[in-house]
């Protein structure tokens, strides 16, 4: 089963967690001085927000149970004729992944992943189906 993923820049993250922690109801489950996430189930959301970046949404997302629904919707916009790139074993947000990402006709960056680990470091994501514009910030910041 997939969840949907949102990836906010925020200013300041104490704030913003106080925020979406009452809005949620819930604390994160991941809680960095740079990063927060939440994995809620109802709805069944993954919420994450960091320091860096433009402030707003950065990037959308499916995240997958596991690589055969990963590759099933890349499969699927390779057969409509969307262009992705696959990121195989990123290290981004602390986890490690396997990720394809997608600019819809907007400019609006989808990241498409399955999540097989945990990493001690934010680190950073492959951007090449980012614009150039989005490619500096990277995924988490």
């Amino acid at each position: 089963m997939k969840r949907f993923h949102v990836h906010v820049h925020v200013g300041n993250l104490a704030d913003s967690v106080r925020f979406y922690s009452a809005l949620f109801g819930a604390e994160p489950q991941v809680s960095k001085p740079d990063y927060a996430k939440w994995m809620l189930d109802d709805p069944r959301l993954n919420f994450a927000i960091s320091t860096g970046g433009t402030r707003g949404v950065s990037h959308l997302g499916l995240q997958t149970d596991g690589i055969g629904e990963l590759e099933a919707i890349a499969g699927r916009a390779r057969a409509a004729g969307i262009d992705g790139a696959p990121e195989p074993d990123a290290e981004c947000c602390y986890a490690k992944s396997n990720k394809h990402w997608f600019t819809d006709p907007q400019g609006l960056v989808w990241e498409t992943f399955e999540t097989h680990g945990r990493s001690e470091s934010i680190g950073s994501c492959r951007v090449s189906a980012r614009t150039d514009a989005q490619a500096g910030a990277g995924c988490c910041g």
